[in-house]
């Protein structure tokens, strides 16, 4: 393997990493679920969720902006939502100059909510798979009573992104080889490159399902029925119910902060 970005997990010894995985999965699931509920314009629950983050990833060791950094990836999501400024009826609180949309307060209001949410759900699942390794996760899933075809899928999935990777490094590479560009050559014009790579992702995608039957083929050979085992087995200590009830708690009291029960 020498694809190694995908991989979010980072080892250590802190508290967080030492809880049970299924108690780490009900308390993301927890605080997105909360956040969930929290009306359009709670900026005080939201501060108080932002706080939570925080403090979890100092508990986790891996310092207090360290999901802050890697939340952005939300932010092409957000943009699904820019339209509600523009839609949502209510009061007119600016207007685009050259357009002359008129851009609505509670628009505005719920599509900063929605930002918020997101940015704030996206540092949870961070944290989440920055403290536990993925087996463990789909240990837990599966522990959770998740149906097992999708915990398979799930597993597969990220596996197999390892292989595609390295397969898309290989071709990447085959194409300098064979491309070799004089200093002082002009660059091929924007059609040709994009068709080239437009054959690029068509040959990697053959690839990819060649490959997927032949790993396919080779599991079902070694005995397997549909099932992800784990060697590795939890057991729920005090520790593990007491951060599971502070999180609960927690959580609740958030939502407390706009009268949200």
């Amino acid at each position: 393997m020498h694809l190694h970005l995908v991989d979010r997990y980072r080892a250590g010894t802190s508290i967080a990493h030492r809880l049970d995985p299924r108690v780490k999965i009900l308390l993301v699931l927890t605080y997105i679920f909360g956040l969930s509920l929290a009306p359009p314009g709670a900026w005080a629950s939201y501060a108080a969720f932002f706080g939570l983050a925080l403090a979890a990833a100092a508990f986790s060791g891996l310092g207090p902006t360290f999901a802050v950094r890697r939340s952005y990836v939300a932010v092409p999501f957000i943009l699904a939502a820019a339209a509600l400024p523009f839609t949502v009826p209510g009061p007119t609180v600016l207007s685009l100059p050259v357009l002359g949309w008129a851009v609505s307060g509670p628009g505005l209001v719920r599509f900063v909510s929605i930002a918020v949410r997101t940015w704030l759900a996206v540092q949870a699942a961070v944290l989440l798979t920055a403290t536990t390794p993925f087996p463990d996760l789909l240990w837990a899933l599966g522990a959770l009573k998740v149906p097992s075809a999708l915990v398979s899928v799930v597993g597969l999935m990220y596996r197999y992104l390892f292989l595609a990777g390295d397969e898309a490094l290989r071709m990447m590479r085959a194409r300098q080889a064979r491309a070799a560009a004089l200093p002082a050559a002009r660059r091929p014009p924007i059609w040709w490159r994009g068709r080239v790579a437009g054959r690029m992702i068509g040959s990697l995608f053959l690839r990819a399902i060649e490959r997927s039957e032949r790993v396919y083929g080779a599991m079902l050979a070694r005995g397997y029925d549909g099932q992800s085992r784990s060697l590795v087995h939890f057991q729920m200590s005090a520790r593990d119910w007491a951060a599971l009830g502070a999180g609960l708690l927690l959580a609740a009291g958030c939502l407390g902060l706009q009268g949200v029960a």
